[in-house]
């Protein structure tokens, strides 16, 4: 999907001298320098990174694979498209599909595989509109609802209602999973919300449009097209085929009158001056392996410019302002843990970039905030307050990717999933948890040992290990990037030398949404 995404949207050169830390005429400094590529720290790196790369890619294309040859050609031989070729008959010639939560439902079912959760979700432009594109996997089990399909559908509304998406569904449906109905019928984000959504989408003017591609029941006089076209008026539009109701969606959506207005200023756009696969040996996957944040920054922004705020307060977060694909975003990437410095230097930046109306981007790689008798005296609480409550209240889009590591309190100052950014990716290297497995293993055997000592028992080394080793497993599997996709904490897991393109692509569609003024509460002073 990436490869295909690279070459239909924008492409990005490599200049052949870059030119670290110059500046142009407009005064902003060029970020940036050359790694030293033959280094055996850059080596390893990149191969640890590229490793990870190509299982990110091997398990994506078995997902687009979708479900067993058999269901396939069962499918089609009912003179119907699979899912991704009515995708790709809707899009724009040429265009590309930025799709999300590929990896739901991932290895969450046992042995029971539901590529996808089971239903395509993504962005992509059709007669000119960018919309939020539904399709319904009907190879697997009869497209069917699980628990974490209803979930995928339900983030993919949340995104289109937030930034403003008409949403096009490409119906091939048998409805609920009865088998798991407890775990997606009754509850508050079960399947009825996704009807909910779509009420609230229409009365805030957002278009829905359903291209009912299989038949809701197998008999026609039920609920076929004759039926819903010619008596019940159900239906608007009758369709002799697949390719007739894709014809049919691309003209109704270009009758929608819609025409995007933006609150920010366009330049044209600038490759970055580095190429962007040499974020792999800058970055690899040892999270307990420092790197300079502004040499990501320097491989996704446009001419590698960036206009740092504060760099020389609180140097722990980098933050600054640039563009991407000629779009402004501010920017705010770790360096290290958070002191109190770094968290109010976030809050005055994130403060600046509400009044511009400038998205965000959040860069995590994060340990959390400092801790400490002498760093409480001095205010880290009211401090990390004070950064938790401007990421809350900001109005601006913002936009997360998990470049390493992403724990504790630091999560939700970067702007984690409970922070409602309007799109967060993962890297393959990634890791989220409320803290590493060892450090979590060394409290929990401090624990016992000391529960161990008040009994007058001993504690061995050996005890020690046996109690560690199983923790360390279960934290290393469940912060692990395919745990977290399969269970939608993301919108996908993505290859670092695509981000820049998938973040154009968000920045792109977040700005469908005017962007509101921001009222912030109280800061803790």
């Amino acid at each position: 999907m990436w490869a295909a995404l690279r070459s239909a949207l924008w492409r990005c050169g490599r200049a052949a001298a870059p030119r670290p830390r110059a500046y142009h005429g407009d005064s902003v400094a060029a970020l940036g320098t050359q790694p030293d590529s033959g280094s055996a720290v850059y080596q390893e790196n990149y191969e640890q990174m590229k490793a990870l790369v190509k299982q990110l890619h091997e398990r994506a294309q078995k997902i687009r694979r979708g479900s067993s040859e058999k269901a396939r050609q069962l499918h089609i031989s009912r003179g119907k498209l699979l899912a991704r070729e009515r995708v790709d008959g809707l899009l724009d010639p040429g265009s590309p599909f930025l799709e999300l939560s590929q990896f739901a439902g991932y290895q969450l079912y046992g042995n029971e595989e539901v590529p996808a959760g089971g239903i395509i979700t993504g962005i992509g432009r059709v007669s000119g509109v960018e919309c939020m594109i539904f399709a319904n996997d009907a190879t697997i089990k009869g497209g069917v609802y699980y628990p974490v399909t209803v979930k995928k559908h339900l983030r993919a509304q949340e995104i289109a209602l937030q930034n403003r998406l008409p949403c096009i569904y490409l119906v091939d449906s048998g409805g609920g999973n009865i088998t798991r109905q407890a775990e997606a019928f009754a509850d508050r984000d079960h399947f009825g919300r996704i009807f909910y959504h779509q009420a609230i989408m229409s009365s805030q003017n957002i278009a829905q449009v359903k291209a009912a591609t299989g038949e809701d029941v197998s008999a026609e006089d039920l609920g076929g097209a004759d039926l819903h076209c010619r008596k019940s008026g159900v239906s608007d539009y009758y369709a002799l085929d697949d390719n007739h109701a894709l014809h049919l969606t691309r003209k109704i959506v270009r009758s929608l009158n819609y025409q995007k207005k933006l609150d920010v200023t366009i330049e044209p756009s600038e490759d970055p001056l580095f190429p962007a696969d040499e974020l792999y040996g800058i970055v690899g996957a040892n999270l307990k392996r420092n790197f300079d944040v502004r040499e990501v920054i320097a491989r996704i922004v446009d001419g590698s410019r960036f206009n740092e705020f504060k760099a020389l307060y609180g140097d722990t977060l980098v933050t600054g302002f640039a563009r991407i694909f000629g779009y402004p975003i501010g920017i705010i990437g770790n360096n290290g843990v958070l002191f109190s410095e770094s968290a109010k230097k976030a809050t005055h930046f994130i403060q600046l970039c509400c009044q511009k109306k400038i998205p965000l981007l959040f860069l995590q790689n994060i340990t959390g905030f400092m801790v400490g008798r002498d760093y409480e005296a001095e205010g880290i609480a009211k401090d990390g307050a004070k950064m938790v409550t401007a990421v809350a209240c900001a109005n601006v889009p913002k936009i997360t990717v998990i470049i390493g590591g992403s724990y504790g309190a630091g999560n939700y100052g970067m702007c984690g999933r409970a922070y409602s950014p309007r799109f967060l990716y993962m890297w393959p290297n990634a890791r989220v948890s409320v803290m590493g497995g060892e450090q979590a293993a060394t409290v929990l055997a401090t624990v016992a040992k000391d529960q161990r000592a008040r009994e007058g028992k001993e504690f061995s080394s050996a005890d020690e290990a046996a109690l560690k080793e199983p923790i360390i497993k279960r934290f290393e599997e469940e912060g692990n990037p395919y745990y977290s996709s399969a269970r939608l904490w993301d919108d996908g897991i993505i290859d670092p030398a695509d981000t820049r393109l998938v973040l154009g692509l968000s920045l792109s569609a977040a700005l469908n949404a005017p962007i509101q003024k921001t009222d912030f509460g109280i800061f803790r002073m």
